[in-house]
């Protein structure tokens, strides 16, 4: 039995389509109820992360014709930009990339910009202009009429676990403080089981112009991203910013200089019985694989079983046990700046556990996990900090499928205009 996606497209259309997200789908296939194909068409996944390679595509309105020739630099509240590619000549405007790594400073960079401006913030323009003047206007996003978000690439299927033996290190994978040594503390990406890519890893749906969801806006597939492979597949993707969510999207502080966070999520339809055994994999089934953060070479594997715990993902907050610290380390080492202190803002905590190993008071709790390297001790490396998280990419999913449940979503039909059906 195969179906195509136009039929499930249907489906979605007249919201009769049976829909599950992907933690409901593995719970089932976990207990041994998985569905044939006649009782599912669609399983949402999702995710939420760090993702260094993401960028956005600017036109940017200052002043009339005329008043500059050409900018030769421009800056986004103190973040830089690329100028260009089109130079926009005498017409009062110009195009911009910004990269999501880009940072005005060790708190503030390109990741915190862009979900400034999807929540409505002013933002300053900054332009040096080729004969050395400043122009500068502040603007919000609704006055940008061109604002797309690209990742060059994104989640991939999967990422790897950090730990190392020596002393310690400043890493963009450790939050705001270095790394510590002597195997004592590991970091991790990836969703895991609910991860796209981890339930489409030959990128059979997952291909140019299938249907995403990023930071909450419709968005394609651009096709496979940077440093994409078989064994490691990863997405380049785009979407509206004007449509994007705050609460999906942001900074994150570490060690080194600020990071991007995103979030991109997936209706995938249910073709036939190959794409529900891809649909069946679990997080027991999932490799995470360790690496020493030194050189970020793989020397052994574990699962994402050992790092996503059912049922242990958030962060728990007691707030009686705060000794009221005159420094905050909570709050100075929140790699989003959520305030756990004040109660933790959850429209920006991810839950990446940076608070439970920082707070004197053990005011916060969640199980972490911990993961097997083979010099590291007999219990495992303990996880100190997630970069990715769970409990938004189930969100994620849950938004998805209401949206799928209420005709509201459209598969991204480009996958039959290029006989990608089978």
């Amino acid at each position: 039995m195969s179906r195509t996606i136009s039929e499930i497209q249907r489906r979605i259309d007249s919201k009769k389509a049976v829909v599950y997200t992907a933690e409901e789908f593995k719970e089932l296939v976990r207990n041994g109820r998985k569905p044939s194909l006649d009782e599912v068409d669609v399983v949402t996944a999702g995710s939420f992360g760090v993702v260094s390679g993401t960028m956005v595509v600017l036109c940017i309105p200052l002043c009339g014709p005329g008043v500059f020739r050409r900018a030769e630099s421009v800056t986004l509240n103190g973040v830089p930009a690329n100028v260009g590619p089109c130079p926009n000549e005498s017409l009062g405007m110009v195009d911009v990339t910004v990269n999501g790594t880009a940072h005005r400073d060790a708190s503030y960079g390109g990741g915190h910009l862009f979900r400034d401006m999807v929540e409505g913030k002013g933002i300053e323009v900054s332009v040096v202009t080729d004969d050395g003047r400043t122009v500068s206007k502040t603007v919000t996003l609704s006055e940008i009429p061109y604002a797309k978000m690209i990742t060059t690439r994104s989640f991939f299927k999967n990422y790897n676990c950090f730990a190392t033996a020596e002393g310690d290190v400043g890493t963009i994978f450790s939050g705001p403080r270095p790394m510590k040594g002597g195997w004592s503390e590991a970091t991790f990406s990836g969703c895991g089981d609910i991860n796209p890519l981890q339930n489409d890893p030959e990128c059979r749906f997952l291909r140019t112009g299938a249907a995403v969801f990023v930071n909450g806006a419709p968005g394609i597939v651009l096709g496979p991203g940077t440093r994409s492979n078989a064994a490691k597949p990863n997405l380049s993707v785009e979407a509206d910013m004007h449509l994007m969510r705050p609460e999906y999207m942001g900074g994150f502080r570490t060690s080194v200089s600020p990071e991007c966070t995103i979030s991109v999520g997936t209706a995938f339809p249910v073709l036939d019985q190959g794409m529900l055994d891809r649909l069946s994999v679990l997080n027991e089934d999932a490799e995470l694989p360790l690496c020493d953060v030194r050189d970020r070479k793989p020397i052994a594997s574990d699962r994402y079983s050992s790092v996503w715990k059912s049922g242990n993902i958030a962060v728990e907050a007691d707030m009686s046990k705060c000794l009221h610290c005159g420094t905050c380390m909570a709050d100075a080492l929140c790699p989003r700046d959520a305030s756990p202190s004040k109660g933790i803002d959850r429209s920006r905590c991810m839950d990446c556990g940076g608070c439970v190993s920082s707070c004197v008071g053990k005011a916060f709790s969640c199980d972490m996990g911990s993961v097997g390297f083979p010099d590291g001790p007999a219990g495992g490396v303990p996880v100190r900090l997630r970069q990715s998280s769970r409990s938004i990419g189930l969100k994620v999913c849950e938004d998805l499928k209401r949206m799928v449940r209420e005709g509201d979503w459209s598969l991204g039909l480009f996958n039959e205009i290029h006989g990608m059906e089978r």
